[in-house]
């Protein structure tokens, strides 16, 4: 089933903790510490699947996750690192921040294989907390949490040249007439329900792609119809032809068909309505002038066609114009820049690099309260205990770090003294 939107939960893996132990050998009295590190975690990345067209596949599995790294062991055992989960896209895909809309990849053009979002570092051991002061470190660095997002993928199909019109306008056999896609071809509305790609082929590796999506009619930008969710595909295209039923043979206005889809195209993107475009006026086998009226050919022809919007009578059953269509298609776009239209990278994940550094609290022999770690002397080194604003800053982190929680939880009373790094402080609430 064909798809061209979804949302997931994405999660790369959790940093091994590093591990504390201490080493324990045989006319060894008092070894020193050999936590070794911890594992880093896995990557989440997303590849382009050569072959792969729709997003059907995320309709029914909405939850990926990397592995975890593990926890360093004792020794100096380094844990194993977490594996990454490779997550296969079709070309075109652009993967999107679901909470602001932000572009994190369009998977297009070079952009094979993306990051999106990389693991946690595993946390270091015990053994590199040794120092001349501290012999014997009883904490080790935990690993750097998982990161977690939701992503929206959408599929923007990459072609040349963009087919849009009214249902039933003979766009589906134009593109039948003039490429190797064979869409389904009826007599109804509608008939086109998924984007069809052909290649044009003009021979000694000269050519272009065209795309054929669902018609569009009026009211689409406000959700009626099938082709507004489809104009998407046609956002990366350097050409659009504007197929029209010139015969009205469905008992529409050719001029009032133009007008609507102008304005439709204008509502979904201005971008989009900038985008050169010829007037392909179909079914001139099917034309017939009543007597007394004005050629509805000449009419259009007065109204739109401009140096930058050439009309071209064509008959997608006949074959009749195809051929000088598609040599001025081709003119047109060796004209053009051949890059791929991509998206920028808008999206950044932020993650505290502070926030994970490990710190210890114990009651001491006697009954005072030990706070020490990294974490701890990263805090004190940036803060002024001596200034208002510093102490009061130290006071929060006390509280948001848990550190009061732990020290009450060690059974810490008012008036208790609680030592860190040199400072001494008497414990209130």
């Amino acid at each position: 089933m064909f798809a061209d939107h979804a949302t997931i939960f994405i999660r790369s893996g959790k940093g091994g903790d590093g591990h504390v132990s201490f080493r324990r050998e045989l006319f060894v009295a008092a070894g020193g510490p050999d936590g070794g590190d911890g594992g880093k975690g896995g990557d989440v990345i997303f590849q382009v699947e050569s072959g792969m067209n729709t997003l059907g596949d995320f309709r029914h599995k909405r939850k990926y996750s990397a592995g975890d790294g593990e926890e360093g062991g004792k020794r100096k055992m380094h844990g194993k690192s977490g594996e990454d989960l490779v997550i296969r896209v079709p070309e075109g895909t652009i993967i999107r921040d679901k909470a602001s809309g932000k572009v994190i990849a369009d998977m297009s053009g070079e952009n094979r294989r993306v990051t999106v979002l990389t693991g946690g570092k595993g946390g270091v051991g015990n053994m590199h907390f040794a120092t001349s002061t501290m012999q014997v470190p009883k904490y080790a660095k935990p690993g750097q949490p998982a990161k977690e997002l939701t992503v929206d993928l959408e599929l923007k199909v990459i072609a040349d040249v963009g087919l849009v019109g009214f249902p039933s306008v003979g766009k589906s056999s134009l593109i039948t007439a003039c490429s190797n896609a064979r869409p389904e071809i009826a007599a109804y509305p509608f008939t086109t329900l998924t984007p069809v790609l052909g290649v044009v082929d003009f021979g000694d590796g000269q050519g272009f792609v065209m795309a054929d999506i669902p018609g569009v009619i009026e009211g689409a930008s406000e959700g009626i119809g099938l082709g507004i969710d489809f104009l998407r595909h046609v956002e990366r295209c350097k050409l659009l032809l504007h197929v029209v039923d010139v015969a009205g043979t469905d008992g529409r206005d050719p001029m009032d068909d133009i007008r609507v889809i102008d304005t439709e195209l204008q509502k979904f993107s201005e971008e989009l309505a900038k985008k050169p475009q010829i007037l392909v006026l179909n079914k001139i086998d099917s034309l017939q002038a009543e007597e007394g009226e004005e050629d509805p050919v000449e009419k259009i022809r007065k109204a739109y066609e401009t140096d930058e919007r050439p009309v071209f009578l064509i008959s997608a059953v006949t074959h009749e114009g195809i051929r000088e269509l598609l040599q001025y298609v081709m003119k047109r776009l060796s004209e053009m820049p051949r890059e791929i239209t991509t998206y920028p990278a808008e999206f950044e994940y932020e993650y505290d690099k502070g926030a994970d550094l490990p710190f210890t609290v114990e009651k001491t022999a006697e009954g005072e309260f030990k706070v020490e770690g990294p974490r701890i002397e990263k805090m004190l080194g940036y803060t002024n205990l001596d200034s208002e604003k510093g102490f009061q800053f130290f006071q929060q982190f006390i509280v948001k770090s848990g550190i009061q929680k732990q020290l009450e939880d060690l059974g810490i009373e008012e008036g208790d003294t609680v030592r860190m790094y040199g400072h001494s402080f008497e414990f209130y609430r």
